[in-house]
């Protein structure tokens, strides 16, 4: 078993990282920045690195830094956590070559699913449904991108083969835009992944965001743990998540179910990860993978009873999975609110000082959080603050625990997106579920 882990993260899930470790009886590293020097997992840590400034380029995102901290601290093991360089293929490597552990599917893996077009080339190689699209990069050829448009049939949306995170796309509606819609999108490409690959889809006009979690161990086994919505969006940045998801049938779960672990098979995969798909019609079509722990892990966790990252720790120490796909039960529905530090109307960030933080609690509620009173929130890095899970008999029962945890949730010094959360479980369409990714966009008045 691996007996020493860095966790190169930060906030809420570097804490959630450093438990499962101590759950596990595993010495832990916490690296932070200058601003960091009083986040909860820092001070909880065996053992602490700075690794910079509080630029994310100079910190958290500098590889040399978060290896030499390894070296010096006779790490094992390298838990990236989500976000910062937990998918960058060079990372994985150079964690690797230094004689390190990295918690996470092997580079290559990385890079091809990674890479969305080679992610939809693989996925459906093995079957898995996909999007109507190009297949291939786009060229330069203005005729043979226009061909290639009223081929799938507008609208058609661009999108960097690199991209996430909602950037790198554009939606198209005619011929008189394409062509400038395809070299915007090439040229923040560029900027935003250092790569100016772009390819075309369909673009679905109400779809839901369907994604499945799974597990896969260094000895060929496959376990997919079921399903999560997590169609309410804003800017294609997600706000509430839930497992199951509304409306699947066991029948289209066991179908895709089928498919993905073909997949995941095909390319060797290893560690936790995430197939997103959109769902329009009774139809999955495969967009992309993430090939990490997802923000949103805590839902599945609660439905099923498996903690996906001490599942991590362990696969990344070469052991077999201790379940089959027979063996997964989903009991319950569980739903998370993220907290964000940010004015719920206008959404700009509100850093600064915690004067007062009361978590909630009661039957069936979780909370991930990093904060405690006296914390300050920085300016520099993301503005998740908190996750609010709640877990219930169904999905009535959730809702119900999750309205009761946001009214008795305290934070005082900031701004949070809680007020947002409050007035979207009084929507109608929400508590009957299944609303489409544009929903909430369409309810701000934002689209």
């Amino acid at each position: 078993m691996i007996d020493k882990v860095l966790i190169a993260n930060r906030g809420e899930i570097a804490l959630r990282i450093l438990r499962a470790c101590r759950e596990l009886g595993i010495k832990t590293v916490a690296v932070h920045s200058t601003a960091d020097r009083n986040l909860k997992h820092v001070l909880l840590a065996d053992e602490t690195v700075c690794i910079g400034p509080p630029s994310s380029k100079d910190s958290y995102l500098n590889m040399p830094a978060l290896i030499a901290a390894a070296e010096v601290t006779d790490t094992v093991a390298i838990h990236p956590g989500y976000g910062f360089l937990s998918e960058n293929a060079d990372f994985a490597e150079r964690v690797e070559k230094s004689g390190f552990i990295f918690v996470g599917p092997k580079a290559e893996t990385i890079r091809i699913m990674g890479d969305k077009v080679s992610a939809i080339r693989t996925m459906k190689a093995a079957g898995v449904p996909c999007v109507p699209g190009s297949g291939d990069p786009l060229g330069d050829d203005p005729e043979e991108n226009r061909k290639i448009a009223h081929k799938i049939g507008y609208p058609v949306i661009i999108k960097a083969s690199g991209g996430g995170g909602g950037r790198g796309m554009r939606v198209v509606h005619s011929d008189a835009a394409l062509a400038t819609s395809i070299s915007v999108t090439k040229a923040e490409a560029l900027a935003a992944f250092s790569n100016d690959q772009v390819y075309m889809e369909k673009f679905l006009e109400r779809p839901r965001h369907v994604e499945f979690q799974v597990l896969a161990d260094n000895h060929g086994n496959v376990v997919v743990l079921g399903e999560r919505d997590c169609s309410l969006q804003r800017r294609h940045q997600k706000i509430v998540e839930e497992a199951p998801a509304p409306g699947i049938t066991p029948e289209m779960r066991a179908e895709m179910i089928t498919s993905i672990t073909k997949a995941l098979k095909a390319v060797g995969y290893r560690g936790a990860g995430t197939l997103e798909f959109l769902f329009e019609d009774g139809r999955f079509y495969f967009i992309e993978m993430n090939t990490r722990i997802q923000v949103e892990h805590p839902v599945t966790e609660l439905v099923t009873g498996i903690d996906l990252v001490k599942m991590q720790l362990r696969i990344a120490g070469g052991e077999p999975l201790p379940m089959k796909q027979e063996d997964v039960r989903i009991t319950g529905h569980a739903i998370e609110c993220r907290i964000n530090a940010e004015d719920p109307k206008t959404f700009m960030p509100s850093p600064g000082p915690v004067k007062l933080w009361h978590a909630p609690g009661g039957p069936g509620i979780r909370v991930d959080s990093h904060l405690y009173s006296g914390y300050a929130v920085p300016p520099y890095y993301d503005s998740l603050v908190a996750k609010i899970i709640a877990h219930g008999e169904d999905r009535d029962t959730a809702l119900a625990r999750m309205r009761n945890a946001l009214s008795e949730m305290v934070v005082e010094g900031i701004k949070t997106n809680a007020p947002l959360h409050q007035e979207i479980f009084g929507h109608a369409a929400f508590q009957q579920g299944g609303v489409d990714i544009h929903y909430l966009e369409r309810r701000l008045g934002l689209k």
